[in-house]
This record gives structure tokens, C-alpha cells and sequence, in this order.
């Protein structure tokens, strides 16, 4: 016995990696970065998802064999009234991701034994349903936070009251309410997560050139180290199957176009617009003369069918928009490759939500941004990028959320980005922060160095 013992020693691995997403593709697909890093160094490591999550990676990444995924199952759909992205019904999923917590608990049981040391890496908001892993003996965790430090500071200032003396107090006046923002659920979630943290370290996709003055606040405030060890997208390149391979008719349209001459519009997989706001989009957008390509998600058709009972509701743009803007916009109704849009030379500013993975990829592309947020982090990244790093005008205040935004506040917004002094200065300073954020990644650099001690730590 005595043998057999030591043989088991000897071949259990050093260190194995569990990632644990939230099962939104915006933050599964940030931690799928992060996999595919960690994995790039020869650390055995396990995808923890619901089995159309990892099924969906499968088929849209090429090469996954470094990585083993664990697959939850999906509820009946008789739990969730539509199986929408946005997990509509809510109350619905958060019973079924609580019923995860024990598959969970039990697949890393199993993992921990072939390794002397598991690592767990989950997104903050699984935090109430992975806690029994804390448990396993030889479990250390780390958490992700897929909002920005500026973000989760703000945050921090209105739920638990901890903010530095004299800290960008103009801004934090400006700051919207919490709780309008997350809901009221939101103290309750921080109130639990601060009770269970008993985490190693923690993560966010950010850098210390945008926000390290917040990351650094934030280090005093949780106890807790903490890597940026963003842009995710910079981490490295996810090979994409090659039936994707094809080049996206997007970035022909941008190819033909002058530099820094387009302005690129979403608002993200989840966010709808009613049909109202939407034509006074179309509207600004015409009446700017200025070049863009519009993406029309199908969550906002969606909407308008559910308002009309479930009947096709014939969601259309006004009557001969799209043949009046031929030639100089272009509208899109599936998925466009966002970051290739922002990074190329024609594209000079985005009308965006201000999700924050929308935010990095501008930010790092050197993409001034027009800013018009929906709901929960977005209210603070639109200040953040507009009165702290001053790449960004607004589009719509926070406090005028119910109000509609009318074709001439966006045809303003537009004109004065894409073809004033005011603008240019704008996309300058965008630019300057874009140099530094490329430089800090690069070999030596803040970021890269970063990355390289988060490695470190999760391998000691």
C-alpha cells in the first residue's frame, strides 16, 4: 500500500486550473480568454460550463485540445420562459444556477484529486454557487470581476462606504445611484460576496495605464492582490474554425472608406430599443452625412414581436432609409467581428452601450467613443470614459434615461465627433492612450509583467 501510495504522489500534477464562467456569452467568452492563456502554459486546465456553452466554443474556436471541458446541463426550458441570452426570466435561473452549486462541488472533487494543488477560477457572480469548493483541501480560488475597477470602486463607495479622502470626488458627484443601476439586489450580492470572499487574489480586464490609480484603490479596500491583466483580446489570438474564416463584409465596406471616416454603432448582444428610439436613430444617423455601419441585433426585433403578443411584429427601419444612405452607411443584422471593425484604419468612433468588454476594445483600438448607456456597469464606464479619460462624448445622460433620444441629439453627438476640432482632440487622446496600452502588453511591459505574476502565483 505503501507503494502504491508514493506512485500516486509522484504522478498527481503540480497544478491543475478549473474555470467556472457565468453562462452570459459576454462574460464566458472573457474567462474563455483567460482559459486559453493560462492553458498556453502547459498548466492542465478544465472549462466548467453549461454543455451548449462549451459546445458552442468547440465549434467556434479551432483548436481547443489543451483544454478539457466539463459540461453542467441546461434547465428544461419550462423553467425559463425564453432561452434568451439575456436570461430574461431571472428568477428562473437563478434557482437552476443554484442548483448547479453541487454538480459543481463534485466535478472538483474529482479534479483535485490528480493534482496536488487546484486552482478554481470563477466569475464573481457564481461566487453564492461555488462556495462549497472552498471546502476541498487543497483549493485555491481566485475570482474575476467583469466590470471595470472604476467601476466596482464606485460601487464599493455607495454600498459600503469606503473611499479614499479626496479621491475624484467632482466625478464620484456624478456618479449615478447604485442601486437604479443593479437594482436593489445589488447590496444584498456585495453584502455576501464581501462574507465569502475567501479568495487567494483576484482578476479584472483591465490595465494599470486606464485605471491604476482605481486598481490600486481597490487593493486597499478588498485586502486582496489583485492582476489586470487586461485587454483580454490582447492575452493572445483565439484560432477561429475555419468556417468563420471568411472576411466579413463589414470590413470591405470599411476598406473602400477614408480614414477615421466611420462611425461604427451597437449596442451589444442583450441591449433592445424600442421601435421609437430606434427610428430617431436612423434618423440622426442619415442626417449627420457622416459614413457608418449600424448593427440591428435580434434582440431588438425580438422585443417588438413580444410586444405584439408573439406575432411578427414586421420590424422594419423607416420607409426607404437603408436605399437613402446606400453607399455611405450599412446596415447589419447578424454578428459582425467587433474588434477587427474597431481596429481598422477607417473606423474613427463608436456609439456604443459602454459595456465594459466594448469599452477595453475601443479604448485599446484608439476608438473614441459616443456614449449612450442601458443599464447596470454601463452608467459608470460612460463616465469613466468621458470625464476621466476624456475619450468620449455623451450621447445620453444616465439621469435622462427615460427620455427618448431624439435624431438631432445623435446627429449633434455624430457631427461633433467624427468632424470637429473638438472631436479630433478627442480621438487624439484616444489614440495617445491606445499607444500606451499596446506598449504596456509588448514584451516587458507593465501588462505583460503583470500576466507573467499571476502565472506565478497560481503555480507557486
Amino acid at each position: 500500500m505503501a507503494t502504491n501510495s508514493s506512485t500516486n504522489i509522484v504522478e498527481l500534477n503540480e497544478v491543475i486550473v478549473a474555470v467556472i464562467p457565468w453562462p452570459e456569452h459576454g462574460h464566458l467568452n472573457q474567462l474563455f480568454h483567460i482559459a486559453n492563456f493560462i492553458s498556453s502554459h502547459n498548466i492542465p486546465l478544465h472549462f466548467i460550463s453549461l454543455t451548449d456553452r462549451n459546445q458552442d466554443l468547440k465549434n467556434r474556436v479551432q483548436n481547443t485540445s489543451k483544454i478539457h471541458f466539463n459540461d453542467l446541463l441546461a434547465p428544461p426550458l419550462t423553467q425559463i420562459s425564453e432561452p434568451r441570452e439575456d436570461f430574461a426570466d431571472e428568477f428562473a435561473f437563478l434557482e437552476f444556477l443554484d442548483k448547479l452549486g453541487e454538480p459543481i462541488y463534485e466535478i472538483c472533487v474529482e479534479i483535485s484529486k490528480k493534482a496536488k494543488k487546484l486552482v478554481v477560477v470563477f466569475d464573481s457572480l457564481m461566487t453564492d454557487v461555488i462556495k462549497g469548493v472552498y471546502a476541498i483541501s487543497n483549493v485555491e480560488c481566485y475570482s474575476f470581476h467583469a466590470i471595470s475597477a472604476f467601476c466596482m470602486y464606485s460601487t464599493f463607495q455607495q454600498v459600503v462606504g469606503e473611499v479614499e479622502d479626496g479621491v475624484a470626488r467632482q466625478v464620484f458627484d456624478e456618479m449615478p445611484e447604485v442601486g437604479d443601476c443593479f437594482g436593489p439586489d445589488i447590496f444584498e450580492f456585495v453584502q455576501k460576496e464581501r462574507e465569502c470572499n475567501l479568495n487567494c487574489g483576484e482578476f479584472m480586464n483591465s490595465c494599470r495605464e486606464l485605471e491604476g490609480e482605481y486598481l490600486d484603490l481597490l487593493v486597499n479596500v478588498r485586502k486582496k492582490p489583485l492582476f489586470a491583466l487586461g485587454p483580454f483580446h490582447m492575452l493572445q489570438e483565439l484560432p477561429e474554425s475555419s468556417g468563420n474564416r471568411d472576411r466579413h463584409e463589414c470590413l470591405e465596406f470599411l476598406d473602400e472608406q477614408d480614414f477615421d471616416s466611420v462611425m461604427f454603432v451597437s449596442f451589444g448582444t442583450t441591449t433592445t430599443l424600442s421601435r421609437e428610439q430606434v427610428n430617431e436613430l436612423a434618423l440622426g444617423l442619415e442626417r449627420s452625412n457622416h459614413k457608418f455601419i449600424w448593427v440591428i441585433r435580434e434582440a431588438d426585433k425580438k422585443m417588438e414581436t413580444e410586444k405584439c403578443g408573439g406575432k411578427d411584429s414586421n420590424f422594419e427601419l423607416p420607409e426607404g432609409f437603408e436605399e437613402r444612405v446606400e453607399g455611405r452607411g450599412m446596415v447589419v443584422r447578424n454578428w459582425v467581428p467587433q474588434l477587427e471593425i474597431l481596429g481598422h484604419k477607417s473606423t474613427g468612433g463608436f456609439l456604443s452601450h459602454c459595456g465594459w468588454n466594448s469599452c477595453m476594445e475601443s479604448v485599446s483600438m484608439g476608438v473614441p467613443i459616443a456614449t449612450w448607456p442601458i443599464q447596470v456597469d454601463q452608467p459608470y464606464n460612460a463616465v469613466f470614459v468621458t470625464n476621466v479619460l476624456k475619450i468620449g462624448i455623451p450621447v445620453r445622460s444616465w439621469a435622462r434615461r427615460e427620455e427618448l433620444v431624439t435624431a438631432t441629439t445623435i446627429e449633434k453627438a455624430v457631427r461633433t465627433l467624427m468632424g470637429t476640432p473638438e472631436g479630433e482632440e478627442i480621438r487624439q487622446r484616444a489614440i495617445e492612450l491606445s499607444n500606451k496600452i499596446k506598449n504596456s502588453v509588448s514584451h516587458g511591459g507593465i501588462a505583460q509583467k503583470e500576466r507573467e505574476s499571476f502565472i506565478s502565483c497560481i503555480t507557486k
